[in-house]
């Protein structure tokens, strides 16, 4: 990976709003009890291609440098047939594998009936990087509105609210403008660090995120090719 303090202090900072992130969660839980089932072992969600960011991709590789070697290479194999499949239809897609520069409707808009196990997923239904998982990641499952009413994203899992409409409850609110905005000013310092442009557009999907190869994006940040 890639020695510089200030990236490294920057993933810090990320790491501190997850944290905060998994708080709200967490006490989402505690005040809908009996009507939230995302537990360790359901993996109904971690199935398909999820888009994220470039920070998110350096987390998530910072967890998956940890995993023993052995289990490094099947998950980078899995990975690795996942980008075949991918560039069968996408030929332009290489290092350092972003999105941005492909059509919109090629990537934001993924097929929901995808049910291919992410990577990262072990044989017991566990994420193997729970601590470097992405932010969507963490909010998945629940719905995303903000303390004022707006909503960020009005989706939840169809196992969680039975009869329940989620969207009416405003124990499940928080202030999601704020830790968004948070987030997307430490991708632009993030950015600035390793590319050097302030970019608040650099996304991968998260099998791609494991492959990219960030000490050569480092060194010629015109590997990056957004529109």
């Amino acid at each position: 990976m890639i020695d510089n303090p200030e990236i490294q202090n920057i993933v810090r900072h990320y790491q501190t709003l997850l944290t905060s992130v998994d708080n709200w969660f967490s006490r989402c839980q505690a005040s809908c009890e009996g009507h939230i089932h995302c537990v360790v072992g359901c993996s109904a969600c971690c199935r398909g291609l999820f888009d994220i960011t470039l920070l998110d991709a350096f987390l998530l590789q910072t967890g998956f440098r940890r995993l023993p070697q052995e289990l490094q290479e099947i998950v980078r194999v899995k990975a690795e047939k996942r980008l075949r499949q991918l560039q069968a239809d996408w030929p332009e897609l290489r290092q350092p594998y972003l999105l941005n520069h492909l059509p919109d409707d090629l990537w934001t808009k993924m097929p929901e009936d995808d049910l291919t196990p992410c990577p990262l997923l072990g044989e017991d239904g566990s994420c193997l990087v729970y601590e470097h998982r992405p932010m969507l990641c963490r909010t998945h499952g629940l719905p995303n509105i903000d303390d004022s009413g707006e909503s960020f994203s009005d989706l939840f899992c169809s196992l969680n609210f039975a009869g329940i409409d989620p969207l009416s409850l405003d124990k499940l609110r928080w202030s999601f403008r704020r830790v968004y905005a948070q987030e997307f000013d430490l991708l632009a310092l993030f950015n600035r660090q390793l590319l050097g442009s302030p970019l608040r557009e650099a996304d991968t999907f998260i099998p791609l995120a494991l492959l990219i190869d960030f000490p050569a994006l480092a060194t010629d940040p015109s590997l990056v090719l957004v529109r």
